[in-house]
């Protein structure tokens, strides 16, 4: 591991100060920002990233925080822990499917110190992209080596230059609850959709997975209240039955009136560089009653659109079955 420095601000402004100063000259590897650094300091160690500073934000106050309001809107600070998200009492109650996220993220033990914002910004974890020795074209190389490779995790939906999916659980569970994000940087703090804020590697810079500029900090996640009659669930398929990534997942967020469906949320994990969010699925489902045909209608147009790669096609069934069973789930919690 490179040796750095390690800064330790006690509020938001000293951070973006030190921030500027050191990324002043637009590398984005002279400072970065330490949280929980579960996956910045596996990183590091595997000279995948080489800061210069290392900016603890655990020394500012009220980042950790997680709120339920009058209205019954979840705030939740950057640096609050999946422990702490997935134990809340009010997230448990009201946001089932965000609370089954966290739990199942790794273990008790990562999730007491590892936080929100950081599964959020966490980076790919393909073989070739965590390997030192390959320079593929996450790290600035000029190919995807996972695209005529070893390919078993990588995306079926949205793939292109770049095959990565994106490893966050809170990332799909979030989107299915329209959260937003707030981000402060040196013109202030701006809110955006979550959905908004992860990026394909067609649309932007292909070495990044999100909007976050080089000065700016994920401060908070807003979850607006959920419509009456809304139940929610996720379901994450495994290679080994603990402390894994998945091989595919589903966020599902439905709000009924009597037996049919009036609106629908369905994201996928697992299988695409962002949260893949299925619109022809959810129309599938809004104002239909919960039988099979439906679900299998919304397993069939979620993936409609998948391209498989050569060892990665088990994926559109899995995640077709995981779908229905999320289907089900919701209708047996009514």
């Amino acid at each position: 591991m490179k040796a750095f420095t390690l800064a330790n601000p006690t509020s938001l402004e000293q951070a973006l100060e030190i921030l500027a100063a050191r990324n002043k000259r637009g590398s984005r590897e002279r400072a970065q920002l330490l949280a929980g650094g579960q996956d910045l300091l596996t990183e590091m160690k595997e000279h995948l990233a080489e800061p210069e500073v290392l900016v603890n934000l655990k020394g500012i106050a009220g980042l950790d925080r997680i709120e339920v309001d009058a209205s019954g809107a979840l705030a939740i600070g950057a640096l609050a822990t999946l422990a702490a998200l997935e134990e809340h009492a009010a997230v448990r109650e009201k946001f089932p499917v965000l609370a089954e996220a966290a739990r199942s993220i790794a273990s008790p033990q990562i999730r007491s110190f590892g936080t929100v914002g950081g599964n959020l910004c966490q980076r790919p974890r393909c073989w070739y992209y965590r390997s030192e020795h390959a320079k593929c074209i996450k790290k600035g190389g000029s190919e995807c080596f996972s695209y005529s490779g070893l390919n078993k995790y990588n995306a079926i939906l949205g793939g292109g230059p770049s095959y990565i999916v994106h490893p966050s659980d809170l990332a799909p569970a979030l989107v299915a609850l329209d959260a937003e994000v707030r981000v402060r940087g040196p013109a202030g703090e701006r809110a955006l959709p979550l959905e908004r804020f992860f990026t394909l590697p067609a649309e932007g810079r292909v070495v990044r997975e999100n909007v976050l500029a080089d000065d700016e900090i994920l401060v908070s996640v807003k979850v607006p209240a959920l419509p009456a009659g809304t139940r929610s669930t996720y379901l994450k398929f495994k290679e080994r039955g603990s402390f894994d990534f998945a091989l595919a997942s589903v966020a599902l967020a439905l709000t009924f009136q009597g037996a049919e469906v009036s609106r629908a949320r369905l994201v996928l994990g697992g299988v695409a560089p962002i949260p893949w969010r299925s619109p022809d699925a959810e129309k599938a489902l809004v104002g239909r009653a919960m039988d099979e045909s439906s679900w299998k209608a919304a397993a069939e147009a979620a993936l409609l659109e998948a391209d498989p790669l050569e060892h990665n096609a088990y994926k559109v069934p899995l995640a077709k079955g995981l779908i229905r069973r999320a289907l089900q789930a919701l209708v047996r919690a009514g």
